[in-house]
């Protein structure tokens, strides 16, 4: 076992883009938004636009389908100064509700990885999102009993992640997190003294990139795949 995980007796798991596809959906969905709303504007300034929008809206809707949706209609509103039709709103509930209800595509070797894990060590789930959806994506996905505990969390800052490890009565440096995503799944748990595995996805939601700057002086490792984390722990 590699000396750096060597106390480690939890692993935390990030759910979307590491466990299972789910950025490619936003990506689809914003194209498909993107043409309906093409006579407004031009397709790369309501990109900008919805992305702003969603950011605004976070402290109020959270993350998730459902923000995301609401954000859209409020963002065609604004476009057509409140001329849109009520067929385009309709077809914009319509992606939210195509989204909804993707089938749960598990990213190549999870099952493995949970499988062989969770003989060695505690497991936990730590997503963010839709309380709603979340469960019934990990419902449809098969991997609830891989898992000691799920928590949906509000957001991913190190205070949350503080009140989750606290209420598990789990030390930092005896807990390791397994993410796609450095601002949220990383980086936090580095704050805090504890370990961390980044496993990127080959899409990143902006609002989840960051700079050099921020990872400068952070120690964490780097698997390309969730398979490649096993020889890590071994």
């Amino acid at each position: 076992m590699s000396k750096d995980y060597k106390n480690i007796k939890v692993i935390g798991f990030d759910a979307d883009d590491t466990l299972w596809v789910n950025e490619t959906y936003f990506r689809e969905a914003e194209k498909r938004f993107a043409q309906l709303l093409s006579k407004y504007e031009t397709l790369n300034k309501i990109d900008q636009e919805l992305f702003k929008k969603e950011i605004d809206n976070l402290p109020l809707y959270g993350y998730g389908v459902k923000g995301f949706v609401l954000s859209m209609v409020e963002m065609a509103l604004e476009l057509s100064h409140n001329q849109v039709s009520s067929n385009t709103i309709q077809a914009i509930l319509d992606i939210g509700k195509d989204m909804l209800n993707k089938p749960v595509e598990l990213l190549d070797g999870v099952e493995e990885v949970l499988k062989t894990l969770s003989g060695k060590y505690k497991l936990i789930l730590a997503t963010k999102g839709d309380l709603l959806d979340q469960q019934r994506k990990l419902e449809k996905s098969g991997l609830t009993d891989y898992f000691h505990h799920i928590e949906v969390l509000i957001d991913k800052q190190e205070a949350n992640y503080s009140k989750l490890l606290n209420h598990l009565d789990i030390k930092p440096s005896e807990f390791l997190m397994i993410g796609n995503s450095l601002k949220s799944d990383v980086l936090p748990l580095i704050n805090i003294k504890a370990h961390a595995i980044h496993v990127p996805f080959h899409t990143t939601w902006v609002h989840e990139e960051v700079d050099q700057k921020e990872t400068n002086g952070k120690t964490y490792k780097t698997a390309a795949s969730l398979l490649d984390v096993l020889p890590l722990l071994n």
